[in-house]
C-alpha cells in the first residue's frame, strides 16, 4: 500500500511523549503504530455500521410479519417459554 498521505493533528505534548516512547520500547515505528490504530478503527466502526444495518433489517423483517398476521406477540413468546422453563426446572 502505497504510504502518499500525511497526517497532520494536534495534542498534548504529553501524550505524544508518552505514546512515542511506547512505540519505541515496542521497537515499533510511530507511524506504525498509528497505522495499525487507525486501520483497527475504520473496521470497527464498518463492523457496528453492518451489525446496525443487520439489525435493522431483522427488526423490519419482524414487524412486516407483525402486518402480515405471520409472526407471534411477545406475550405468546413468553407464555411459550415459560413452560418450556418449567418442564426443564422440572426434569432437570
Amino acid at each position: 500500500m502505497s504510504k502518499e498521505a500525511v497526517f497532520t493533528m494536534k495534542l498534548e505534548p504529553e501524550l505524544r511523549a508518552e505514546f512515542m516512547a511506547e512505540a519505541k520500547a515496542a521497537h515499533r515505528p510511530a507511524s506504525q503504530v498509528l497505522r495499525e490504530l487507525m486501520r483497527d478503527y475504520v473496521q470497527r466502526q464498518q463492523e457496528a455500521r453492518e451489525y446496525e444495518l443487520y439489525l435493522d433489517r431483522k427488526v423490519e423483517a419482524g414487524r412486516a410479519s407483525m402486518r402480515a398476521g405471520i409472526g407471534r406477540s411477545n406475550d405468546e413468546i413468553e407464555a411459550e417459554f415459560a413452560v418450556l422453563r418449567a418442564s426443564v426446572a422440572h426434569n432437570g
